[in-house]
């Protein structure tokens, strides 16, 4: 049912403020704004890469009210993109799942999707030109404590194929779990992870916030080119370099840290390359 990682959204105090980054650096262009009743927050949606980022400011009490009250700005849901709306809403109430409508889209608070964490919402799948230094969006990671019960949920709710999953593990950031691809021909999925180590930066992340979401993943074949705009304007980012000498296109993955995009961690890699971690290494060269 799910068919692409399509956008994400952020919850912030200020929404002018928090899109300076996505303008500046990754090159999103203003697509509008509007008011989402069933959240009280008024929203302002950028185009960037395939898809969108859009920016939900608290207007009046609500959950985007408590979240930003609780959090600052920071990645409020993850965006998926289904052929058809309304059956998708038909398939959720089929499964106690009452879907809150608004603008054209399906709302689900972490309860509606298993009590883990993970805040979604479904819009029409529509194809759209690319904007900006970034490809699309193709991931956006949820910890959560167990990852066989987070991935039955969404089996379940959504029809995904757990054939097509992949296991994950890092000891270099020190977590486990399962990417969800919607498709094992795409890189489109939800990472449902673990983390191990109580004292790095994730394992501190999930102390504190408990079962949440905490960053997502972008293609950007200008990688170069975002990293010498990071560095001039001195924006905080961390450049992972190829894995040989011989390779001389520099980094293969930037992270640009949360306070870069208004609270939100977003990973940009190679066009491809994360194949290399989604279980067809032989594929990590495509688009490059």
């Amino acid at each position: 049912m799910l068919l692409r990682i399509d956008r994400v959204q952020l919850a912030v105090p200020d929404r002018a403020e928090a899109a300076r980054g996505w303008v500046d650096l990754l090159g999103a262009e203003h697509d509008g704004d509007d008011r989402i009743a069933v959240l009280n927050a008024l929203r302002t949606r950028y185009r960037i890469g395939s898809g969108f980022v859009e920016l939900l400011e608290p207007d009046g009490a609500g959950v985007v009210a408590r979240a930003v009250s609780q959090w600052g700005g920071h990645l409020f849901a993850a965006g998926a993109s289904v052929a058809d709306v309304s059956a998708a809403s038909a398939r959720l109430s089929e499964r106690g799942v009452e879907p809150r409508l608004d603008a054209g889209q399906i709302h689900l608070d972490p309860a509606a999707t298993g009590g883990r964490g993970l805040r979604l919402v479904i819009s029409p799948d529509e194809p759209h030109p690319v904007v900006g230094a970034v490809s699309g969006f193709y991931e956006v990671t949820n910890l959560v404590h167990d990852v066989k019960l987070a991935c039955e949920r969404l089996v379940d709710l959504f029809g995904l194929d757990p054939a097509a999953f992949v296991p994950i593990e890092s000891r270099e950031f020190g977590y486990d779990g399962t990417l969800t691809l919607f498709d094992s021909d795409r890189l489109d999925r939800f990472e449902a992870i673990t983390p191990r180590v109580p004292g790095n930066t994730m394992g501190r992340f999930f102390v504190k916030r408990g079962e949440s979401l905490y960053m997502a993943f972008a293609e950007c074949a200008e990688l170069a080119i975002v990293e010498a705009r990071l560095r001039e304007r001195g924006a905080g980012f961390t450049a992972v370099p190829p894995e040989s000498h011989r390779d001389l296109r520099g980094a293969h993955t930037v992270f640009l840290h949360p306070p870069v995009l208004g609270g939100m961690m977003l990973g940009l890699s190679r066009p491809g390359y994360a194949w290399t971690w989604s279980g067809s290494p032989e594929r990590a060269g495509e688009g490059v």
